[in-house]
């Protein structure tokens, strides 16, 4: 890992460790049971490492693509470029690819396996709603995911969580449901499709917990890296507000992708707890910039 002048975060390094190793017992133990109930290792090996592989190497074309981003040149976003070209040169690391996406829902979010292959991208409602120091502490934000490769740990994180969906329907697609094991037991795909629930259900909860604290890592380095902790939350309280009057439908559309936003796109009565939340409460972000701000003395 390329070292930058990013503030370590060992509370986030240990999670992310924790994470990847209890998901990797998961993952294990879901090949195993499958195995043993009568599926093909070689086809849920080879579903598994294709989806994995494909998902870590074109992690940022995916995402761009599913969130109608496009890369924009100097000359097309002269003071976005302007902003990241400061900041990369302040946090020591290399140029990621800058996009813009068309989005009235101001948000930003960064993606890509690794520095060299990293994208920022904002989207038009940012742009037109944040002054350049709230721009600012947005991109110091999102650039300090991929400083801490954390995009790459939470790509690979739901990783686990696809493979379960995908054996669901294996189950139910290839009649699997129709035959029961040797001692006439419940089908054989219907204890896959509880079995993939489960191994669902808990790498959701893993990965939603790692998420909430990577926010506020985040939150941290950036403020720290741009020394403005009041430009952050000044960005985060005006995104956050300003939520409330995007139209449903494009608050609905952005909610899959919430975990990789730099400020979860909730439609009006949707509970944060009832989701489980990627991103922690609002206050708490708050609470933790003020606090920095005290330490580094500035009001």
């Amino acid at each position: 890992m390329a070292r930058t002048r990013f503030a370590a975060d060992r509370g986030l390094t240990r999670r992310m460790v924790l994470t990847m190793f209890l998901l990797g017992l998961l993952y294990v133990a879901f090949v195993a049971v499958l195995i043993a109930l009568g599926a093909r290792a070689i086809t849920v090996l080879v579903i598994a490492g294709g989806f994995l592989l494909v998902q870590y190497f074109f992690s940022d074309r995916i995402a761009l693509y599913a969130m109608g981003g496009r890369e924009v040149s100097p000359e097309e976003a002269p003071q976005l470029h302007a902003l990241i070209d400061r900041l990369c040169a302040m946090a020591d690391m290399p140029k990621p690819r800058v996009a813009i996406a068309e989005s009235d829902v101001p948000n930003a979010f960064a993606t890509g396996r690794d520095q060299k292959h990293a994208v920022v991208c904002v989207t038009t409602g940012l742009l037109r709603r944040l002054s350049a120091e709230e721009l600012e502490g947005v991109l110091a934000h999102e650039m300090s995911h991929v400083a801490h490769r954390d995009v790459a740990v939470m790509t690979i994180a739901s990783f686990l969580g696809i493979v379960a969906g995908l054996m669901t329907r294996f189950a139910l697609y290839t009649g699997l449901g129709r035959s029961r094991d040797d001692r006439g037991g419940l089908p054989v795909g219907l204890i896959i499709m509880l079995v993939s629930v489960l191994v669902y259900a808990v790498s959701f909860l893993l990965t939603r917990a790692l998420s909430r604290y990577r926010e506020l890592a985040a939150d941290r380095a950036g403020a720290l890296l741009t020394q403005r902790p009041s430009a952050l939350a000044s960005a985060l309280t005006k995104v956050s507000g300003d939520m409330a009057r995007i139209p449903t439908e494009d608050l609905r559309k952005a909610e899959p992708f919430n975990a990789f936003y730099f400020a979860p796109a909730l439609s009006p009565g949707a509970s944060v707890a009832a989701l489980f939340s990627t991103h922690p409460p609002l206050d708490r972000r708050l609470d933790q910039l003020a606090r920095i701000s005290a330490e580094l003395g500035r009001p």
